[in-house]
C-alpha cells in the first residue's frame, strides 16, 4: 500500500548534511525495483540526485578546476547551471568542496537553504527548482510523481493549489520535509520513469494511474484525453499498467475510461464539463469534443447530425470582439451546412431539463 506524507510547513533554519531516510519499511510491492531511477539521464549533470557527482558531471565541470584545487564559487555555479539552479550538499562535497566551505557561503547568504541538504545558487529562483530540489532532497530513489508530474508533462494546467511538490520514493520511510508531499512504495519498475528537463518523474501512463489513486474523476479524464492527444500515454500502455496495479486505488476508474467507446473528453471550462455530464447522464449520442471544423475549433460536434454546440462562458465570450469573432464563425459554419446551438452556464446550471429538451430536438432534425 502506497503511503504518503506531507510537511507544508516554512523551510528548515539549521541545515544539515544527513539524509532524512530512516526507519521502516512500506508493505507495497510492485515488481522489479529502480535502484536509481536517475541512470536515465545518460550525460545529463544531474544524474545522481542521491548527491554524487557523476563522472559525467565531474567532465561537466571546467578544466582547470578538475586539474588544480577546488573553486567553491565555480562548482557550485557550475553544477547548478545544469540543474535549474539547485545543487545538492553531497555532490559538493564529492566534487571537492570542503564542508566548512558550504557552511561559509551558507551562513553569508551566498547560497539559499531549499531543502535539507539542498542549495539554490543564484539570487532568484528557475523553472522546476522546486521539483528538482524535491528530487534531490530525497535521492536516487525518488522521482517526481502524481500532481507535480502531471504538470511537468503538461498533462493539467497550473493552479494555486500547487504550492506542494509531490514525489515517489521507493525502499524504507522518509521523514517529510517542508513543503514536499512523499509518497512512499517498495520499489519502482524501471519503465515507469523517465527524464524531463533534467528531472526524474513517473512515466505519463504512471502519472495518471497517481492521478486515479487521488479520486478525481474530473481531473483524470481531462488529464488522461490530453494524454492521447499529445501521444504522451497511448492506450495500451495504460492498459498494460492498469493490469500491473489492478489492485491500486482508482483503477477501476481507468477500466471504464479505457473501455470501448469510453473516449475521454477534453474540455476546458466548468460550463463544457457540465454540459458533457448532462448529455450523458440523458443518454443522447455523445459529441466529439474540441473538434476541428471547417478551420476552427467547436466546443462540441455531432458530425452525423450537422449539429454543433458552442458554449457560451464568461471566461471566452464577455467582449465584444468575442461576439463578433463567435459570429463570424457561426455564419462559416453555416454556410457549410451545420447548425449552431448556442448555450450559456445560466442554462446549463439553472435549466438542464430545457436545454436537454432543446438538444434533443436539434439532434432529430437531420440536415436536408
Amino acid at each position: 500500500m502506497e503511503r504518503m506524507q506531507t510537511a507544508v510547513h516554512g523551510a528548515e533554519a539549521n541545515d544539515s548534511p544527513d539524509d532524512p531516510t530512516r526507519g521502516r519499511k512500506p508493505d507495497r510491492s510492485d515488481g522489479g525495483m529502480v535502484e536509481n531511477p536517475t541512470s536515465l539521464l545518460g550525460t545529463t549533470a544531474c544524474v545522481e540526485p542521491a548527491g554524487e557527482l557523476a563522472p559525467a558531471a565531474r567532465e561537466a565541470l571546467p578544466a582547470r578546476l578538475r586539474r588544480g584545487g577546488p573553486d567553491p564559487d565555480a562548482i557550485m555555479r557550475s553544477l547548478a547551471a545544469r540543474q535549474h539552479g539547485v545543487v545538492a550538499r553531497a555532490q559538493l562535497l564529492e566534487a571537492g568542496v570542503p564542508a566548512h566551505a558550504i557552511d561559509h557561503r551558507l551562513a553569508r547568504r551566498r547560497i539559499d537553504l531549499v531543502h535539507r541538504g539542498v542549495y539554490r545558487v543564484g539570487p532568484a529562483a528557475l523553472p522546476h527548482e522546486r521539483e528538482l530540489a524535491a528530487v534531490l532532497a530525497y535521492g536516487s530513489s525518488a522521482v517526481l510523481s502524481h500532481r507535480s508530474a502531471a504538470l511537468l508533462h503538461g498533462l493539467v494546467a497550473a493552479s494555486s493549489c500547487d504550492a506542494t511538490v509531490d514525489v515517489i520514493v521507493a525502499g524504507g520511510h522518509r521523514t517529510p520535509l517542508p513543503g514536499l508531499r512523499v509518497h512512499e512504495v517498495s520499489c519502482l519498475p524501471a519503465d515507469e520513469v523517465t527524464i524531463v528537463d533534467g528531472i526524474p518523474v513517473t512515466v505519463p501512463a504512471r502519472t495518471l494511474l497517481d492521478l486515479a489513486g487521488q479520486g478525481d474523476l474530473r481531473a483524470l479524464e481531462q488529464a488522461m484525453a490530453q494524454a492521447e492527444r499529445a501521444g504522451l500515454a497511448p492506450r495500451a500502455d495504460l492498459a498494460r499498467l492498469a493490469t500491473r496495479h489492478q489492485h491500486r486505488r482508482g483503477m477501476a476508474a481507468i477500466r471504464r475510461l479505457l473501455a470501448a467507446g469510453t473516449e475521454p473528453a477534453f474540455t476546458r471550462s466548468e460550463a463544457e464539463i457540465r454540459f458533457l455530464a448532462l448529455v450523458r447522464k440523458a443518454q443522447l449520442p455523445t459529441p466529439a469534443t474540441n473538434a476541428a471544423l471547417c478551420g476552427y475549433e467547436v466546443d462540441f460536434l455531432w458530425r452525423a447530425e450537422g449539429l454543433v454546440v458552442e458554449i457560451d462562458g464568461f471566461a471566452f465570450h464577455a467582449s465584444s470582439a468575442a461576439f463578433e469573432r463567435d459570429r463570424r464563425r457561426d455564419g462559416v459554419l453555416a454556410a457549410s451546412g451545420f447548425r449552431v446551438l448556442r448555450v450559456t452556464w445560466r442554462q446549463i446550471s439553472g435549466e438542464p431539463e430545457a436545454l436537454l429538451v432543446r438538444l434533443a430536438q436539434a439532434l432529430v432534425q437531420r440536415r436536408g
